[in-house]
């Protein structure tokens, strides 16, 4: 009778899927990016020379906050994950090689929507009592748009997707590498796993942020390093795996897969798990950083897509491309597949790495979906033992991730992500006008010669900001009064 049920729950989430996937969201996604940058000129080309500024800035943070770079590698903590190594390999083996050039359009064109969701995370953050700050999707269709009814639906729907749904897939993930590298059942990874997360998970953000700033650079430097030495083993024919990738993403190598539809979908699908631009993650946590301006974090934030998918994404599938162990129609488990093509390239021990690199991506993305579950938590209730209880389901969706198969864990992630995406975009939408404003600022800023912009709240008064988190800017009466004089206000 529960087998039944469970057959039936799969069911219905597979046609709902279905139609998200195949025409909801490849429609709003790739429409509002390209929207998005057309209407913002271009803002994640514009100025992706200052994105790499901040790394000069790592240390430039006030006392007991976050810095723009810690931010940041936070952020690329969780977008780097299971999606990067499992995701690619499932996107090429269910919609081809092609399923690669769309994941690089959905990136490319959601650097411009993470921008816009970051800045607008930026704007409407909080103070909390303990000076830190608090933001995210739920505070600004709260305070932006005055709906907290669509707010606490954001917040119960980042909670389910990133507490629930994706940490029981990276669980799978790791527990099936593990598995196969190592030949340790799935079980005792998922103990191993339940055992080390729930040791840290009361730590809070301020260490997470410092996990994160020695373990992603290592972790995501490594991992390109190793694709550019199989890149150089087999330089004479990644043209031509180039080729491949761009003539199946359009319908031109019909023996892969299902041709130019499956590559849009899955590439699209993938993409979006893997860098999360447009899914309200973000936000979060370029709230909680401390900057002059919220365009300048919004800027940053777009440099965590482009190494998502630009950097790790395409390595992962050069690796899989060049080792010649895909063939159409092939069936693997996704993270098996990556380790297979690097075992083919460097001997077996490049399955060690493969597992080693996942178990670290993994980890990060681990407690930072934790950590986002615990915020959108907090936002609509204090209560300690609804607290504690979210840390046992937690807990529990990772030790019944490890024991899943591939089809089930993706099926609940896509469905959560979806609808989470659908209300954060909504919102984004709907508060688009007053983030271009903030656009213009900054933009007036720099033509004006400010090297670094510096928000003044006081032009603003009608978004009905947080005073504690915008307070009167230090910037000379002079600069402050030219940007004032260019700016346009929309």
């Amino acid at each position: 009778m529960l087998k039944d049920i469970y057959l039936q729950v799969l069911s219905a989430m597979g046609v709902v899927n279905d139609l998200l996937w195949g025409k909801v969201l490849i429609v709003v996604l790739v429409g509002l990016g390209l929207y998005f940058t057309i209407r913002s000129k271009f803002v994640q080309f514009r100025y992706f020379g200052d994105m790499f500024r901040i790394f000069g800035e790592a240390f430039k943070r006030q006392p007991g906050q976050l810095s723009s770079f810690q931010a940041l590698m936070l952020s690329v903590a969780g977008r780097v994950g299971a999606g990067n190594i499992a995701g690619v390999a499932v996107a090429i083996m269910l919609g081809g090689p092609g399923a690669v050039f769309w994941m690089w359009v959905v990136a490319l064109l959601g650097m411009a929507t993470s921008y816009f969701e970051c800045t607008l995370g930026q704007l409407y953050k909080e103070r909390q009592a303990d000076g830190t700050y608090r933001g995210g999707p739920a505070f600004y269709i709260q305070q932006g748009l005055g709906n907290r009814g669509m707010a606490v639906l954001f917040s119960v729907l980042l909670l389910v997707t990133f507490g629930f749904g994706f940490n029981a897939l990276q669980s799978y993930t790791v527990a099936t590498s593990l598995h196969d590298t190592f030949n340790i059942p799935t079980f005792g990874s998922g103990l191993i796993l339940v055992a080390v997360i729930g040791a840290i998970i009361f730590g809070g953000i301020k260490r997470i942020a410092g996990m994160a700033d020695v373990l992603v650079p290592i972790m995501g430097i490594s991992y390109i390093g190793m694709a550019l030495v199989i890149l150089g083993m087999n330089l004479n024919v990644v043209p031509d795996t180039l080729m491949l990738i761009v003539r199946s993403a359009f319908g031109l190598e019909p023996a892969f897969a299902g041709g130019m539809g499956a590559a849009i979908v899955w590439g699209v699908k993938r993409g979006l798990f893997s860098n999360e631009a447009g899914l309200g993650s973000a936000p979060n946590v370029a709230a909680v950083a401390e900057v002059k301006h919220p365009a300048a974090q919004g800027i940053v934030q777009s440099l965590s897509v482009f190494i998502d998918t630009i950097l790790v994404c395409t390595s992962t599938a050069l690796i899989i491309l060049l080792s010649g162990i895909y063939q159409p129609g092939m069936e693997m488990e996704g993270v098996l597949l990556t380790q297979n093509a690097m075992a083919s390239q460097v001997g077996e021990w490049g399955k060690v790495f493969v597992s080693t690199a996942l178990v670290l991506f993994a980890f990060t993305t681990l407690v930072y979906n934790y950590y986002l579950g615990e915020n959108a938590l907090s936002f609509f209730t204090k209560n300690r033992s609804m607290l504690i209880l979210y840390r046992v389901l937690v807990i529990s969706l990772i030790m019944w991730g490890s024991l899943q198969d591939l089809t089930t864990v993706f099926g609940f992630a896509d469905l959560t992500m979806g609808l989470l995406a659908l209300v954060n975009l909504t919102a984004v939408v709907l508060l688009f006008k007053k983030a271009l404003r903030v656009m213009d600022d900054y933009d007036a800023q720099i033509k004006a010669g400010i090297k670094s912009p510096v928000f003044d709240a006081s032009k603003f008064s009608d978004l009905k900001l947080d005073n504690s988190s915008w307070p009167t800017p230090s910037a000379s009466a002079d600069d402050l009064a030219a940007v004032r004089d260019s700016v346009h206000q929309r």
